[in-house]
């Protein structure tokens, strides 16, 4: 299974929604919130190509981008075989 890693914020509906639907496959993850603290949000922004959004996700280190980039893999049936990895 491959490492999945995503940046948070406990407000931000993106990020629920991008955690529903990992929740929903029964993916695990790495959850970062980066609500309160500067310097983790300003790492997430180093890794993301300088992207500040929320959520910021990650797949074996490979930067996926947010949420509707996650969803656009789900439809495309990408999804399942870049985590299966």
């Amino acid at each position: 299974m491959a490492k999945i890693e995503i940046y948070t914020t406990k407000t931000c509906p993106f990020c629920h929604a991008a955690k529903d639907l990992l929740d929903e496959k029964n993916i695990s993850y790495i959850e970062t919130d980066v609500g309160s603290d500067p310097a983790l949000r300003a790492a997430m922004k180093v890794r993301a190509n300088n992207r500040n959004s929320v959520p910021q996700i990650f797949i074996d280190d490979a930067h996926i981008g947010g949420c509707d980039d996650l969803f656009a893999l789900q439809q495309a049936n990408k999804l399942d075989a870049l985590v299966a990895s």
